[in-house]
């Protein structure tokens, strides 16, 4: 039987969230016959873990399903032995990277990634706890119907069941490894304010994360669409169509790939950065494989947290972050684009070298452009006043550490890449909980028990 794994990872209370993602799981389970594995990755205080074990013991049993909640102990458990049977170098190093600190969007995703090999998954499928889903005429819409019907199937043969196909028939051999849409409601970056408060802030701001050698008009098109996902326009129908998916097209609460991606090539495992965790969705359009874009678009929301003057500070630095972040991932991103399809081996595998090896030019950009970005940011942010300046000072006290980050976060992808073939093969059959039994009887599976 096919295996997939729905995974949630999540660092806050999000009990609701926990039933929704268990209900697609159970329907993913009755209308495709396959077994879903539902994998939530626990990194919440301890108040709320405890209300997660709570939520995930009553969970009502469902055929096809078994549920796994790990929390950040048996997390390091399940990469310790990984780490372990792999013999490679610098486990330690390696250790940190798969489970930072910070708070890292990538490393979590890399870490179901893991886990969904260790379990004989075929793709994973990632929804964010600060979202939820559509309903129409009292039915919930869930991704996950296009996100089965299409991956892992020739893109020749997915092409009869999408509404239309806007893919190069070149490509039609090829198979379809990512499907995915976006979202609607509030934006995904906390910059509503922003642009409310300064429209021509927020466009010089947002205008930091485009290339500076795209036409006006492109940068501008760019900066009006930015983190506004689908808009508000609610789900009526379906519209599916088998193309190279634009990343821009797609969010990461709403996205699913095929073990013949992540298997290959990891996230960037980057902390306190927005925006890395979409490197993968680059690289399948870059290296010209097909894909599915729906539009099953989940609600997205901010939580009471992200409106808090903490919660603010703490984003805007994320934030930060990330524009630095992309002057290097642009680089690597132009490099893909115009590597096309020799990012392919002659069996049409991504070739994880190319990758490390453009990850690891990009760290010898040079450091001015960031420079200039953060000046940009102290000088709108400080005009505002307010929080807006209390984060340019923060921007400023870190500036070194800063620039000296997005550098390293290269670097250090760079490695994560070279060692994810190793870490891959030897995730498989690494124990990530006790043997469940045959899934027909719905179940939570039990965790492993915590490394001492």
């Amino acid at each position: 039987m096919r295996r997939v794994c729905l995974t949630l990872p999540t660092h806050r209370a999000c009990a609701a969230t926990i039933a929704a993602v268990a209900e697609e799981a159970a329907y993913g389970a009755r209308e495709f016959g396959v077994e879903v594995h539902l994998l939530v990755l626990d990194s919440s205080a301890p108040a709320d873990l405890a209300a997660h074990r709570a939520a995930v013991a009553a969970l009502p049993p469902a055929p096809g399903v078994v549920v796994h909640h790990l929390d950040e102990d048996r997390q390091r458990a399940f990469l310790e032995q990984v780490l372990a049977a792999s013999g490679l170098a610098g486990a330690d190093r390696l250790l940190d990277l798969m489970l930072p600190d910070g708070v890292s969007y990538g490393a979590c995703t890399n870490r179901a990634f893991l886990i969904a090999e260790a379990l004989g998954c075929a793709s994973v499928h990632r929804r964010d706890s600060d979202s939820r889903y559509q309903l129409r005429d009292g039915e919930t819409v869930f991704p996950i119907r296009h996100e089965l019907t299409a991956l892992g199937r020739r893109a020749a043969d997915v092409a009869g069941d999408v509404t239309r196909s806007r893919l190069d028939p070149g490509c039609a051999d090829r198979t379809v490894v990512l499907a995915g849409a976006s979202f609607i409601g509030e934006l995904s970056v906390d910059l509503a304010e922003l642009r409310a408060l300064a429209p021509e802030a927020y466009h010089e701001v947002v205008g930091l994360s485009v290339p500076t050698d795209y036409p006006e008009i492109w940068r501008r098109n760019l900066i009006d669409e930015a983190f506004r996902g689908a808009g508000d326009t609610p789900f009526t129908t379906d519209l599916t169509t088998l193309t190279l998916v634009a990343p821009t097209r797609v969010d990461m609460c709403n996205v699913a790939l095929g073990r013949e991606v992540y298997g290959r090539v990891p996230l960037p495992p980057a902390t306190d950065t927005i925006g890395t965790d979409y490197f993968l969705l680059h690289l399948v359009q870059k290296a010209r494989l097909p894909g599915v874009l729906h539009n099953r678009h989940i609600v997205n929301y901010h939580t009471d947290e992200r409106r808090s003057d903490t919660g603010f500070l703490a984003y805007q630095l994320r934030f930060a972050k990330y524009l630095l972040a992309t002057a290097h991932l642009d680089a690597v991103y132009a490099g893909l684009a115009a590597a096309g399809d020799t990012l392919l081996d002659p069996a049409g595998r991504l070739r994880p070298a190319a990758v490390a090896a453009l990850v690891r030019e990009s760290t010898a950009i040079d450091p001015a452009g960031n420079a200039a970005r953060l000046d940009v940011l102290d000088r709108r942010y400080r005009s505002l006043g307010g929080r807006y300046a209390t984060a340019a000072t923060l921007f400023a006290e870190r500036r070194d550490r800063l620039l000296a980050e997005a550098r390293a976060g290269m670097a250090d992808f760079a490695l994560l890449v070279g060692a994810w073939g190793s870490l891959t093969a030897h995730a498989k059959g690494t124990a990530v909980n006790h043997p469940p039994h045959p899934p027909t009887a719905g179940r939570t599976a039990p965790a492993p028990a915590v490394a001492p």
